[in-house]
């Protein structure tokens, strides 16, 4: 089988680089027709706070498009025409080529940017922005030939939003790609301390100050340091809070490349999943929890429909309320349980392998691929 992977996609966005290695890894012959049309996040965000008015940056879409077709007229033969995310504005070229060929047309939507706008309250910038996203992105879902999603909540969410059918939707979840994220001999940690694992890009999805505020609670353990890695729009506060608490439990640490964040999973006693409330947070389960569990490691995360439906509390990860309370409890209890925190992390381990890995995925995926047959 020959897919190709298509559009202005993130390309180094890990779900995208998971899905194409997931490909190959069962033997599928995977070619990439990519251009880039985002400078950033924050290029997105501008963009659709208004930036989207300006002629310079239609003249940047009519460029990137031409491109794209330019290299997909000698991308060569190929049985299946596939959109990266995000992909909302590539489905249109896409649908138009694929019927050209006569190919089956796949999306793995992943995220709606239209929630995505609405949980960064763009909508209160820019409201056309916001409209104009809804309508392109419904008119998009109704496009492909299948859908792929991580989770049934998400899908859910989808159907009611767009007032679509689930028919066409298939689930693959995030997972993690194993050839990183796998088990390594644990860190040294001389200083004897119980060390908390967060890393990410401190977005709302996170609920970062439900991790802060554990710590806060937990700032008489004096042998519980939080190791906080990362950067992103909430870290300042975050900074801020620490400060005027006086806190001392709580490290703050710049991102790190990915090569070298494996070193520092293997260093942590226990890794943070999510514990936002926004509905992005509550109906996916973050890349995080997956990447943890790969490397063999004790998890929490904050409860929710998609976690509940994919994983059992206590036997593969930690489930907790999303409250300072709730984390606080449960990171002692496995502080204080270490044949419990060990159980946790093989089983995690052991059920990464059998249905996150590369090869799981990409088993998973070429049969819903193969439905086209």
């Amino acid at each position: 089988m020959i897919v190709c992977y298509f559009g202005t996609y993130r390309q180094n966005y890990s779900r995208n680089k998971n899905m194409i290695a997931a490909l190959r890894s069962v033997g599928v012959e995977v070619k990439e027709c990519h251009v880039p049309l985002w400078h950033g996040v924050e290029d997105r965000v501008k963009v659709t706070s208004g930036g989207w008015k300006k002629p310079s940056f239609w003249w940047r879409v009519i460029k990137t498009y031409w491109q794209l077709y330019w290299k997909y007229t000698r991308i060569g033969e190929y049985d299946i025409l596939m959109v990266g995310y995000p992909g909302q504005f590539d489905i249109l070229l896409a649908r138009m080529l694929a019927n050209r060929m006569h190919k089956p047309l796949v999306w793995d939507v992943l995220m709606s940017i239209y929630l995505v706008a609405l949980e960064r309250q763009l909508d209160q910038v820019e409201g056309s922005s916001i409209n104009f996203i809804r309508k392109a992105e419904a008119k998009a879902l109704k496009k492909p030939d299948m859908l792929i999603q991580d989770t049934q909540s998400y899908v859910d969410w989808l159907c009611e939003t767009y007032q679509i059918s689930s028919d066409k939707f298939r689930l693959l979840p995030i997972g993690a790609d194993d050839r990183i994220f796998k088990p390594q001999p644990e860190g040294n940690n001389p200083d004897g301390l119980f060390r908390v694992l967060y890393y990410g890009s401190y977005i709302p999805n996170h609920g970062v100050s439900v991790i802060l505020c554990a710590a806060e609670i937990l700032r008489g353990h004096s042998d519980i340091l939080f190791v906080m890695i990362g950067e992103g729009p909430e870290r300042a506060g975050a900074e801020r809070f620490v400060q005027q608490k006086g806190l001392t439990n709580i490290q703050f640490q710049s991102w790190v490349p990915q090569d070298e964040l494996p070193s520092r999973i293997a260093q942590a006693d226990v890794c943070l999943g999510a514990f936002g409330q926004t509905p992005q947070s509550l109906m996916t389960v973050h890349n995080k929890v997956y990447e943890g569990m790969a490397m063999g490691k004790p998890v929490i995360t904050g409860q929710s429909p998609a976690i509940a439906a994919q994983f059992h509390s206590g036997e593969e990860l930690l489930a907790c309320p999303r409250t300072p309370q709730g984390l606080a409890e449960s990171i002692l209890q496995l502080k204080e349980d270490p044949a419990f925190r060990a159980r946790l992390g093989v089983n995690a381990l052991h059920t990464f392998q059998e249905r996150y890995s590369l090869q799981s995925l990409g088993k998973l995926l070429l049969g819903y691929l193969h439905e086209f047959d």
